[in-house]
């Protein structure tokens, strides 16, 4: 019997500007060694070049492949929520759930975002309506090929969905606030338009507290 493997990984979690991707890739268990000669590997190994390339392969391999994107105003709901149901790691684990209730395979290996390795996995399974084994660990986009392949269609879709962001928006560079390109975005456009845009998550603590003190400058003013 042919056994099929999802692996699953997120891409733009940590950051401040854009959606979190979740993806997912389905693969025949006979095919799970053609990833690994195709170099297939964490994301964060590969150049965007690379990545690009890598994921034409990996969805001519894959039996399947799904993404799901989460908003920064959806994100922002769930960390704000002082409901536990709705805490990010959960909204994650809901993600990656949604994606594997499509991919229905015998087995999934996810990249694990909770501490807890097996709670994590709980949680994805309580959002399935069949019963498949999932196999939560840290670190497994660099354990498991399906899962590193996970990763890249996440990341490319990612870096597309940024692309397409700074069009929009302006260059804001990679998003993550441990880039001074993106804190400059972020607190030139609050001193133009005095409110974040809509590709802002507003929950993230150094978001809020430049909100904050730009607020209260604004009130010394007047």
């Amino acid at each position: 019997m042919r056994v099929l493997v999802a692996g699953v990984d997120e891409a733009g979690r940590g950051c401040v500007i854009g959606p979190l991707v979740v993806a997912g890739v389905l693969v025949s268990e006979d095919k799970l060694p053609v990833l690994t000669d195709l170099g297939v590997k964490d994301s964060k190994l590969l150049s965007a070049k690379k990545r690009e390339a890598l994921a034409a392969e990996i969805a001519r391999v894959a039996e399947k492949h799904v993404i799901v994107k989460l908003a920064p105003a959806e994100i922002d709901c769930a960390v704000e929520s002082k409901r536990k149901l709705h805490k990010l790691n959960r909204l994650e684990a809901q993600a990656m759930a949604k994606v594997i209730e499509v991919l229905k395979p015998d087995v999934a290996f996810v990249d694990a975002a909770d501490v807890v390795e097996e709670r994590f996995g709980r949680h994805i399974q309580e959002g399935l309506s069949f019963k498949a084994k999932i196999v939560a660990e840290h670190k497994a986009d660099l354990c498991y090929p399906v899962v590193s392949a996970a990763s890249i269609i996440a990341k490319v879709e990612r870096d597309r969905a940024v692309a397409a962001l700074a069009g929009e928006f302006g260059d804001f560079g990679s998003g993550y606030l441990a880039d001074p390109q993106t804190t400059r975005f972020l607190n030139q456009w609050l001193l133009v338009h005095g409110e974040y845009p809509e590709c802002v998550r507003k929950s993230w603590k150094p978001a809020k507290r430049a909100k904050e003190e730009h607020d209260k400058a604004q009130r010394r003013l007047f």
